[in-house]
């Protein structure tokens, strides 16, 4: 099989690309990504030099980017996104070119073939959820400007399978953490401030629920999906650890050995939704099982962090500080906490 993973030098889909090459040897696979500020190569060194793996830099909303691998494809997963709630409320128009217009591109490229694409969305378009379980026909209720851009490409698929028959599969996953995470997302950022004994800016007051899954787990649903899911289904990929930020924050001091005196609230953020909450049991009935506990997964996380200074230092340095600054900054000092 020939498969094309675009984004697949971001955070998921960087695990999920080795696990393919690793595990399908047999496999052709072409990584396409435009290595933004999320996007690092450096997530698919393990992988270099493999015989059934290829990279290109490109972009998928660049029709010319896309066209001759799309051609050469069987099946097309697509993890390009802009995927940061916080910078879409700084700036939604990235969100909307790659997240909608990115997604216009893949479709109207596999248009009329009958080749499949696997769409990696979110549990956010669902929105918030005071009480229950949002299950793959729940209402799109999407409450910020990043998961309605998501929603929006979700949509767009379903649309263009009523009118012109592409053949696709959609996974929405919870909250995911692991090894490689940009650190700007909650986990990786409290470990390396933990670590580097920076404050911990708790939206809020920290109670804000979220569902959580380690990366492999979700890398393996995904796997799953490509191989045995239905045409024209979705797939939620929850990993049934409701925590609150607050507790996450404790969950990483703990494991840190950092100071509580770190743990600073800070004014929230807008449109911050509440809780996300998914029922898997549509991907359970596919024959998914979860792997790791979610403590065993945060202690693998904590200490690839530790491991790994090398990859997340050069990071923070750069492009990171200056969005970090616009985030946090006034926050903080509001807070009585000067950085």
């Amino acid at each position: 099989m020939n498969v094309l993973i675009t984004g697949g030098a971001g955070f998921i889909g960087s695990h999920f690309t080795k696990f393919v090459v690793n595990n399908y040897t047999d496999y052709q696979v072409v990584v396409i990504d435009k290595l933004n500020y999320r996007g690092n190569l450096a997530n698919l060194k393990e992988i270099e030099g493999k015989t059934n793996y290829k990279f290109i830099r490109g972009d998928i909303c660049v029709k010319e980017d896309i066209l001759p691998q799309v051609s050469e494809a069987d099946v097309v997963v697509n993890f390009a996104a802009e995927t940061f709630v916080d910078r879409a409320i700084m700036d939604a128009s990235d969100f909307l070119s790659t997240d909608v217009f990115g997604v216009y591109n893949l479709l109207e490229a596999i248009r009329g073939t009958d080749k499949v694409l696997i769409h990696i969305s979110t549990d956010e378009v669902y929105g918030s959820l005071e009480e229950g379980f949002a299950d793959e026909n729940y209402p799109l209720r999407p409450g910020n400007p990043y998961s309605a851009s998501k929603a929006s490409g979700d949509l767009l698929i379903l649309s263009y399978a009523n009118t012109y028959g592409i053949r696709f599969k959609m996974v929405r996953p919870s909250n995911n953490f692991g090894p490689n995470q940009y650190p700007e997302n909650l986990v990786p950022l409290f470990i390396t401030n933990a670590i580097e004994g920076r404050p911990l800016p708790i939206y809020g007051d920290g109670q804000y629920r979220r569902d959580w899954i380690y990366v492999m787990d979700t890398v393996r649903a995904i796997d799953l999906v490509m191989h045995e899911g239905e045409i024209g289904e979705i797939y939620n990929v929850g990993g049934g650890n409701i925590r609150t930020n607050l507790e996450i924050t404790e969950e990483i001091i703990e494991r840190t050995g950092a100071s509580k005196d770190l743990m600073v609230f800070v004014d929230d953020r807008q449109g911050h939704d509440r809780r996300y909450a998914l029922d898997s049991s549509k991907i359970k009935e596919l024959g998914f099982e979860q792997r790791y506990e979610f403590g065993k997964a945060m202690e693998l996380t904590v200490n690839w962090y530790r491991e790994n200074e090398d990859w997340w230092r050069p990071i923070k340095s750069g492009e990171f500080r200056e969005y970090y600054e616009k985030q946090y900054r006034e926050r903080l000092s509001k807070a009585g906490y000067g950085e």
